[in-house]
């Protein structure tokens, strides 16, 4: 069996018989060696290739075909290049190890193949077109900056979707650099050119630039008129105060309340009713600590809801109180809760009343709560009597503010708009105050809006209210008025009488 060739040699060592196996030609031992590296490098291979294929295939999963480059160039431009030519140099260099069969061969192919990729022109280039095609605005040009064809070589004639807002610079700032700080700020740069801001936000930049007399040692002033808003303070919005005022003596004229509704439309109560109420509402916002406007606007709502409501007089005092209870919600910081109303009325009324009451006003007021009053507009009269004064005293504020609230408690002063009941407060607290001087100026005229001669008969009115030639009874305002912290303004001396010549309209 041992002399067969087909068959398997034995020997025997030690009592047993082991088989022997056929030795091999030196040729066919390298020949079997040769094919086992051979298959190991090929498997090394497809598996590097597989990995390849799997990350571009992968990346072109994630992101779509027309904007991938793009993509990749906004990440990182100084990657993307190093990337992409560190791949290219890869992929021909282990194409040659393989090929190459000892060290030197794979050294030199080595050499050779980086030649060759520093010749090949960067592909930064096609991933830099799609970057600056971006969709055009419509905008002509941002601060002069227009691309010419010429300055860049990276942008193609006929792509017509560059935009303008971009320059030659910054499309040239794109190129790689190799420095990713860089890159970053060129793309910082590029987007702050990007930005579009209106040329009309210039004339702006300086607060009040919209006026044309503008002089340096004079201030914002014209012809005729002193400023007096207070450029310097942006709370003090001095950009939009005409504007402001301008809406208020059209919104004045909106929410006014009927001038004779006591005679068509009420029945049981009169005007020394209404006048009564008044007088104790003033007594509550001083028990609570209100703000005037809050009484302003409780007056107002009063006069609106008995202009198409009618109402006994039993109601009358639940209908200041719900008023009250409007305003206060609309103007205070703290506003007094419903059972704090209730217990000033002697718990006259429950809180489902005034709730009752609150509701119907509401909805006859369609929820309008928002109107000028006499008090908005004093502020700023007073504010215009003052410009002349280089250290302006809170006496004329105050005089202002009781003789506007007296008409609080006339019937009559309704036919009268708020804004012409204060330009003629501020008129006769001037009067008051300093007899020999003329009452009314140019710089009242421009703000109020009203002429001397326009004032008269509310002038001469708010004289007999201060002058109490009717023996009003009703004590609220004047003893709050007497207070030291008002300065006593209530105990003044009013004038005899308004001289003719104080209406002579100014030029």
């Amino acid at each position: 069996m041992a002399g067969l060739d087909g068959e398997i040699q034995t020997r025997r060592l030690r009592g047993r018989e082991i088989p022997v196996l056929r030795p091999l030609t030196r040729a066919a031992a390298l020949a079997s060696n040769s094919g086992l590296i051979d298959n190991s490098r090929r498997t090394k291979a497809s598996t590097k290739r597989a990995a390849a294929d799997d990350a571009g295939s992968r990346a072109a999963s994630n992101v779509p075909s027309q904007h991938a480059k793009k993509r990749a160039a906004l990440a990182n431009l100084t990657n993307q290049s190093n990337s992409a030519s560190t791949r290219h140099i890869g992929s021909t260099s282990k194409s040659c190890v393989s090929a190459a069969s000892g060290k030197t061969r794979a050294s030199n192919c080595h050499a050779r193949e980086v030649q060759q990729a520093q010749l090949l022109p960067p592909k930064v280039t096609e991933i830099q077109d799609e970057v600056v095609q971006i969709p055009n605005t419509g905008r002509s040009s941002l601060g002069d900056s227009s691309i010419t064809f010429e300055n860049d070589e990276n942008v193609h004639p006929d792509n017509g979707s560059v935009s303008d807002s971009l320059s030659s610079q910054d499309s040239k700032i794109l190129q790689p650099s190799g420095n990713e700080n860089k890159t970053v700020a060129s793309l910082e740069r590029k987007t702050q050119n990007s930005l579009y801001i209106s040329k009309g936000c210039n004339s702006r930049a300086r607060q009040g630039a919209i006026f044309e007399d503008y002089t340096e040692e004079g201030g914002w002033s014209t012809k005729n008129y002193l400023d007096i808003d207070n450029h310097k303070d942006p709370q003090m919005c001095s950009a939009y105060a005409t504007e402001i005022y301008d809406h208020f003596r059209m919104a004045e004229l909106k929410r006014r309340p009927a001038v004779d509704y006591m005679e068509a439309v009420q029945h049981d109560i009169n005007a020394n009713m209404r006048g009564i109420l008044v007088d104790w509402l003033v007594e509550v916002a001083e028990e609570y600590k209100l703000v005037p406007d809050t009484l302003y606007l409780t007056i107002s709502y009063i006069d609106r809801y008995l202009s198409g409501n009618l109402v006994s007089r039993q109601r009358l005092q639940l209908l200041g109180v719900a008023c009250m209870l409007i305003a206060s919600k609309y103007e205070e910081i703290c506003a007094p809760h419903v059972e704090e109303f209730c217990y000033i009325t002697d718990n006259t009324y429950n809180r489902e009343e005034v709730l009752e009451m609150e509701r119907s006003v509401l909805n006859h007021l369609h929820f309008e709560l928002t109107g000028p009053t006499t008090k908005s507009f004093l502020r700023r009269f007073v504010r215009a009597a003052q410009a002349e004064q280089k250290s302006p005293t809170f006496q004329l504020e105050f005089l202002g503010n009781y003789l506007a609230e007296l008409t609080l408690l006339e019937y009559g002063f309704l036919r009268f708009l708020p804004s012409m009941i204060a330009g003629a407060a501020v008129f006769v607290a001037r009067l008051t105050l300093n007899p020999a001087q003329k009452p009314w100026n140019s710089t009242l005229q421009h703000y109020s809006g009203y002429k001397a001669s326009e004032l008269r008969e509310c002038a001469n009115a708010i004289l007999e209210l201060q002058k109490n030639t009717k023996n009003c009874t009703l004590p609220a305002i004047r003893e709050k008025y007497r207070q030291h912290k008002f300065k006593c303004v209530a105990a003044l001396v009013p004038p005899a009488a308004i001289a003719p010549e104080y209406f002579i309209d100014i030029e």
